[in-house]
């Protein structure tokens, strides 16, 4: 029997948090990854420690051209285009409608919903192109990382949260579309996950003290990584197309 391609994912946010989590698994299990990321230096790290397995691409996810170099990226180094592509980049901006800085808040928008509309489009371009003669034999996967605040609207993160409502709409329309055309589109909906993300989004240390003290033990990047990795394991006529994943003691959002 001849034996299946390896497959290849591209990984945007790929230099912590949930995108480095998701390139340490995908790599550990054979999966040949591209991964996206500002820190140029810890992309550098991650080429040493994972090998040829690992290529990495620094730049800001929102711009088209460091978008297009992802995809070239995955046929110069593993000689095809990639089956797996992870939406993960974006950011967060704590704060009610009321109470937000908003001085942020174009940045938050161009990675969180034209950045990711700009990969999602290059991704299901190719990917619908390649299933004509793919499917079902080969599966081709879209995964958006969302968030449970893009599916529950919360007081204290509601402008970062309206970014997340948007990107699930994307998701939705976009599986609607091209899921008959054998590529799946996945939304992974992550509640409180411990990284970066936090500082990033300006929360306060009293909040994430409540979080820790509310729900805890919260997730870890991990965590999310490996609803992934079950995701895109299915056989090619199995679509998980949305997964929530929250510390068991997380009641709300």
């Amino acid at each position: 029997m001849e034996a299946k391609p390896q497959r290849i994912a591209i990984v945007t946010g790929a230099s912590s948090g949930i995108g480095e989590a998701t390139v340490r698994t995908l790599a550990a299990s054979g999966i040949r990854v591209v991964g996206s990321g500002r820190n140029a230096g810890k992309l550098a790290r991650l080429e040493q420690e994972l090998g040829p397995g690992f290529a990495g691409v620094a730049g800001d996810a929102a711009r088209e051209e460091v978008l297009d170099r992802l995809f070239a990226a995955a046929v110069d180094r593993f000689g095809a285009e990639a089956d797996i592509v992870v939406a993960n980049a974006g950011r967060g901006l704590g704060g009610s409608v009321k109470d937000a800085d908003l001085a942020e808040f174009q940045e938050m928008l161009d990675i969180n919903l034209t950045g990711t509309l700009r990969l999602l489009q290059k991704a299901a371009r190719r990917m619908v192109e390649a299933q004509k003669e793919g499917y079902p034999a080969a599966a081709a996967d879209i995964v958006i990382v969302g968030s449970v605040v893009g599916r529950h609207v919360s007081p204290f993160s509601a402008v970062y949260g309206s970014t997340k409502f948007a990107v699930h709409a994307l998701a939705e329309g976009l599986r609607r579309d091209v899921g008959p055309k054998g590529v799946r589109v996945s939304l992974v909906q992550p509640g409180i996950v411990l990284s970066g993300f936090q500082a990033v989004a300006n929360y306060s240390d009293e909040l994430v003290q409540r979080f820790h003290r509310d729900f805890g033990p919260l997730l870890v990047g991990d965590d999310i990584a490996r609803a992934i990795r079950y995701i895109v394991s299915q056989p090619p006529h199995v679509n998980i197309s949305d997964i929530v994943v929250r510390p068991t003691r997380q009641d709300y959002p």
